[in-house]
């Protein structure tokens, strides 16, 4: 497929200058197929990987998206106004990474952030105001096999935005239009705990154990099911409700080898994510009152290692 060709069926839309810090597994992609579907897109990242995506673009390996290269811009510091950056590096590279995209550049831009965990949204919004920030959470399996290298395993690609129709409608359609399945969610509490309380159960057990999710399901599904309902009890004292079952169905659901991003960074030696993840849910465990035995005892256990 030839560069920047655009997918089959793909709707023309208008125009959007996007900015993505950290184009990785996530950022990677979403840049590599925004590029594709006609928008301008600016990855701002490290020297080296600046000097890649310049020099090779993006080429990405999906089965939703098909195997295809496009070509973006680098750099390693935001330098002009965009309609919209996503932030996508990891948890624990954030406030580093954020000396990227210095306020004043951003002009009218949404910043909107697609990380694990509940409490990073607070972070953005000190930085750049409530206004700018749009909070989301994305499903998706997909890795960043070396700069500019992007390996799309998931069937699907999921964003939930949250907020309201008037404030986010035209970047829902627009991701639309780009094949990213994307809807708008008023209920911003809801939107990060459904993921959080479906991530964490699965991050901390197969990363604690080594185990791919179709081992955990048989091996240790009591620990797994205990884990679920901890998650999902402080999810409901913070004012919102997940539903257990379905969260199991989920798992049931996936393919025997699958693993968390959590447990990938550890076999690779990178840092975990475990305090955005694991320890934000044991501190709003704490701020309510609810026991979280299972969870205590994994994240203290992959701490001290």
């Amino acid at each position: 497929m030839l560069a920047n060709s655009p997918p089959p069926g793909a709707v023309s839309a208008e125009r959007w200058t996007v900015a993505v810090l950290g184009p990785g597994g996530v950022g990677g992609l979403l840049a590599a197929v925004l590029s594709r579907a006609g928008h301008r897109v600016i990855c701002v990242a490290g020297e080296a990987t600046t000097r890649t995506l310049r020099r090779d673009g993006i080429r990405v390996r999906s089965a939703q998206f098909g195997d295809f290269t496009t070509t973006v811009e680098a750099d390693t510091e935001l330098r002009e106004p965009v309609d919209l950056c996503l932030v996508t590096v990891k948890h624990t590279a954030l406030h580093a990474a954020l000396e990227r995209v210095p306020p004043a550049v951003l002009g009218d831009a949404l910043v909107v952030p697609l990380l694990n965990g509940i409490e990073h949204p607070d972070v953005l919004r000190g930085r750049y105001g409530s206004q700018r920030v749009a909070p989301a959470v994305i499903r998706v399996e997909s890795t960043r096999v070396t700069p500019g290298a992007i390996e799309h395993g998931s069937p699907f690609t999921e964003i939930d935005l949250a907020g309201t129709e008037e404030r986010l409608g035209l970047l829902a359609a627009m991701l639309n239009a780009a094949e990213v399945r994307t809807r708008v969610v008023e209920d911003g509490t809801a939107v990060l705990w459904a993921k959080l309380a479906f991530l964490a159960p699965f991050a901390l057990l197969t990363t604690r154990y080594g185990l791919t999710i179709g081992d955990l399901r048989t091996e240790r599904r009591d620990e797994l099911l205990a884990l679920v309902e901890e998650a999902a009890a402080v999810s409901e004292a913070c004012g919102t409700t997940t539903d257990p079952a379905g969260t199991l169905a989920l798992y049931d659901s996936f393919p025997s080898g699958t693993k968390s991003s959590m447990q990938r960074d550890a076999e690779a030696g990178r840092p975990l994510e475990l305090d955005a993840v694991g320890g934000a849910l044991l501190r709003a465990a704490a701020r309510h009152g609810i026991a979280v035995p299972v969870a205590t005892a994994l994240v203290d256990e992959l701490t001290t290692g």
